[in-house]
């Protein structure tokens, strides 16, 4: 008779702990991107504060500093790719701690977002003009 094959080795993630079936799986690619995107808002959120009201929220030193050089940038693409950077630095802040900041001082409750009013024409369109 035949001895059974031993069993498979368990396997290991990137950071050496075992990978086991019944956990949680990893985010999708989706949610991930949604998460990076929003993140980005919140950048954005913090570039257009005044410097005063800036101030008055707890950020990290280095977040502080980039939300202060995308202020100074006037090229579209070079702020595009500040405001991403601003995002990546956010996954290392606590963003809940930023957005409830945010909303203490707008008065609105966290996780809410206030509705946005059409703003007129796009950019070079005219009013009433058909699409």
């Amino acid at each position: 008779m035949r001895k059974p094959p031993p069993e498979p080795a368990p396997t290991v993630d990137p950071r050496g702990e075992a990978a086991h079936d019944g956990l949680e799986p990893r985010p999708s690619k989706t949610r991930l991107k949604r998460q990076m995107h929003e993140l980005q808002r919140l950048g954005g959120e913090l570039v257009a504060l005044s410097p005063a009201q800036l101030r008055r929220i707890e950020l990290p030193e280095l977040l502080r500093e980039q939300i202060e050089a995308a202020r100074q940038i006037n090229s579209r693409e070079a702020l595009r790719r500040q405001l991403q950077y601003i995002g990546r630095l956010m996954r290392n802040a606590d963003a809940d701690s930023i957005r409830v900041q945010l909303a203490a001082r707008s008065g609105a409750r966290p996780g809410t977002q206030p509705v946005a009013q059409p703003a007129g024409p796009g950019p070079g369109r005219r009013a009433g003009a058909a699409r």
